[in-house]
């Protein structure tokens, strides 16, 4: 079930904004979208706003079935009345209707939605974003805010250090030695070996969702199973609802060799805006690009997040691990040349 938070008033609403997003917002603009009292869409932008990117929200509201928007705007007034100025503007033109457009800095918020003055202090009104009752809500339905943007960066940064390497080393020369010209060529041997990675990828998410986790060696072999195809394509089929898909990638993609970590990357980017987390999908796109520049799925998925696609339109259209062998067929000997061509060019510190 979803989280549910009660939101009595402005203070409110900018203590949970934090959790809705991931971190605490610093020059950033925050939509909010809801239907009734349920939370539709949550999105942030860099202040100053870039024009050309807040106007495809209007097209994503309306999918979404939004019937009220709130604003909160985070930094100085000099970047947050233009931005506000800007985004109210244009949902009038669409019609949506703005219930509540905030500022906020340094523990202070100021609204824009009261008619007149006198509405409040010129100095604002004080607010706590850390230890208010809807933070501490948040927390106990665990929620994470971390404390800016660049936290949340560094939460996916390689976590695996020397040990890692030397296991990743052991794993390329393993499969190295296995993934012979003579292999290369067998639809039979391709067959086993993707069988055995299917095996390995359905096996980590049931662990992760009974609290386990992969050892050491369990995530190389994994990551680099990853560079199959239809072994990647499954672990995308399988993404739900559950935690156990976030948990698993996000904790694959820091332990893995920086080198390997595209495909475990974007599959946590998947997995994250599946749950409409467009900020840590955002984040996990940013990971697997830093790995591999030309990586489809990962160029695919930001496509997704900076044009707000919606995450029910990801849904409808991913098939299922069934689909996947109707449109793929047997396996062929030619899926493993991926991983052949990543074992070929791994760096010296990870084939060692």
């Amino acid at each position: 079930m979803k989280p549910t938070l009660l939101l009595t008033g402005p203070a409110d609403l900018l203590a949970a904004v934090p959790y809705l997003i991931g971190f605490h917002p610093a020059d950033s603009m925050v939509v909010i979208g809801s239907a009734g009292e349920e939370l539709r869409l949550s999105a942030r932008w860099d202040l100053p706003l870039a024009p050309d990117r807040i106007g495809r929200i209007v097209p994503v509201l309306r999918r979404e079935g939004v019937t009220a928007v709130i604003l909160a705007g985070y930094g100085p007034e000099r970047l947050v009345t233009p931005a506000v100025g800007t985004v109210t503007g244009l949902l009038a033109r669409a019609g949506i209707r703005v219930a509540e457009a905030l500022r906020a800095e340094g523990g202070r918020y100021w609204t824009y939605s009261c008619p007149g003055l006198g509405c409040h202090p010129a100095e604002g009104i004080p607010y706590d974003p850390f230890s208010s009752r809807v933070a501490a809500e948040a927390v106990l339905h665990g929620l994470v805010a971390l404390p800016d943007r660049q936290s949340l960066l560094r939460s996916l940064e390689p976590s695996g250090g020397a040990a890692m390497r030397r296991i990743t080393g052991r794993v390329v020369r393993e499969l190295r030695a296995r993934l012979t010209e003579t292999a290369l060529r067998d639809d039979g041997f391709a067959a086993a070996f993707v069988a055995d990675g299917l095996a390995r990828g359905r096996d980590a998410v049931r662990r992760y969702g009974s609290g386990g986790r992969l050892t050491d060696h369990e995530v190389a072999r994994l990551g680099l199973d990853l560079a199959v195809i239809r072994i990647r394509d499954e672990a995308w089929a399988l993404i739900d609802d559950s935690d156990a898909h976030v948990t698993l990638w996000r904790d694959v993609t820091r332990r893995l060799e920086p080198g390997f970590a595209a495909p475990a990357a974007s599959l946590l980017a998947a997995a994250s805006w599946w749950r409409g987390d467009g900020v840590l999908a955002g984040v996990a796109v940013e990971r697997a690009l830093a790995a591999d520049p030309g990586y489809s799925m990962a160029i695919l998925l930001r496509q997704a997040v900076t044009g707000l696609v919606p995450p029910a339109v990801f849904r409808g259209r991913m098939p299922t691990p069934g689909d996947l062998d109707r449109e793929m067929g047997p396996p062929r000997a030619s899926w493993l040349l991926p991983l052949h061509r990543l074992l070929a060019r791994a760096q010296p510190g990870a084939a060692r």
